[in-house]
């Protein structure tokens, strides 16, 4: 499906709206670039000039938004507003030393270079690049990669998970048809009247503020909230062998097109000493997220560290450690959610802490000592191991 003229400038409308002239400019370009394609055009044509002139002019150049201007109004001879804004425009120019006879002369091409916005541009090429889907993964690695049955609970034996190994180093699995249709849409009707902007943590007060890195709704329900949440909080414990007595609530997001959360950690750094103070259960150890449906196109999660991409698959679960077994926080799980392209996203994830895992997920005899599978304490990988997955 192809976005017509008339789409690409609604979507750079709203970045103008919220101020973001970097998008704006992009898109009004895109509209511009499709309506000469188009017969009849879905766009005005001296809409998208003058919303790309302004936003040039809010980036300093005032001689390209000079001449857009003037487009405008050979386009549109009586546009009052445009001539207004050319006197503007001059004013503006000769009051910064410019002379008259050199305003429409050297006019600076369009850059449109991204305005520093926290992440360093490596990790935003790269963050980009992952959602795109254009890294390409190391056959070597992906040979080394297996799936197994999860039979290591009594439970278990009579209805084994069926896991998916997505990277070791760290561990990161998927968990396949590990939710119903019915469980899903009973958590979209629960989470639906309680959905709000979703917030994030400001590293310094430990208050929940928005953010425009992160844009989605989200809700929270308890596990006495419904007998679907309970339920799927008891099978979180035995997807994960991890205590859910100190997990947080589990949270469901809803990502609209264009949703989208930048790269972040799940935990909380050295420092961030205020992050869960309140909840006094510790930090983060790890994160599982279902996938409730399916978008056509985009919504991935990326980590941009080990620069590695994760499709969202509806029934399914991503789950990996956000902590060293040391307790010390792990870097490379530094991750974002894609934005949404076509269609729409729903996920529900729970962030299980430290407090009550000294027993589930003890600290191993070196500080780097990782899983091999969840679970992981010390026994043969289940791929060799036949008492935790079935008989061939």
């Amino acid at each position: 499906m192809l976005l017509a003229a008339g789409d690409c400038f609604e979507i750079g409308r709203a970045a103008y709206n919220a101020e973001d002239y970097y998008h704006t400019i992009m898109w009004m370009q895109e509209a511009r670039e499709r309506m000469n394609k188009e017969d009849p055009p879905t766009a005005l044509l001296e809409d998208v000039l003058e919303f790309l002139a302004f936003s040039l002019y809010k980036q300093g150049n005032l001689k390209m938004a000079l001449k857009l201007t003037e487009e405008i109004t050979q386009i549109a001879p009586n546009n009052q507003r445009a001539k207004g804004n050319i006197k503007w425009y001059e004013d503006l120019l000769i009051a910064e030393g410019v002379r008259k006879s050199d305003l429409r002369r050297q006019i600076p091409t369009i850059l449109n270079e991204r305005p520093l916005d926290g992440l360093e541009t490596s990790e935003r090429d790269i963050y980009e690049a992952l959602c795109r889907n254009e890294v390409p993964v190391s056959t070597k690695a992906l040979s080394k990669l297996y799936c197994y049955y999860k039979m290591d609970r009594p439970f278990l034996r009579l209805a084994p998970f069926k896991v998916e190994i997505l990277r070791f180093n760290p561990l990161a699995v998927m968990f396949r048809n590990v939710i119903s249709d019915d469980e899903i849409e009973r958590i979209k009707a629960l989470a639906t009247p309680k959905l709000n902007r979703a917030t994030v943590q400001n590293a310094v007060t430990g208050e929940l503020e928005t953010a425009s890195y992160r844009i989605s709704k989200s809700a929270w329900l308890r596990g006495d909230h419904d007998e679907v949440v309970e339920r799927i909080n008891n099978r979180i414990d035995l997807m994960t062998n991890l205590e859910q007595e100190t997990s947080e609530d589990l949270q469901i997001a809803n990502y609209g097109i264009g949703g989208h959360y930048d790269p972040h950690h799940d935990f909380a750094k050295r420092d961030e000493p205020h992050a869960f103070k309140s909840l006094g259960t510790g930090n983060r150890m790890a994160t599982v997220l279902f996938y409730l449906t399916q978008p056509e196109l985009g919504g991935g999660t990326v980590f941009t560290e080990l620069k590695t991409a994760v499709m969202p698959s509806k029934n399914d679960a991503l789950f990996w450690y956000n902590l060293f077994r040391s307790g010390v926080g792990d870097l490379r799980t530094r991750h974002a959610a894609c934005p949404v392209l076509i269609g729409i996203k729903w996920v529900a994830n729970k962030w299980i802490h430290e407090k009550g895992q000294e027993l589930r997920r003890p600290c191993g005899l070196k500080p780097s000592i990782q899983e091999l599978y969840v679970g992981d304490l010390g026994a043969p990988e289940p791929r060799y191991f036949p008492n935790i997955r079935p008989a061939p």
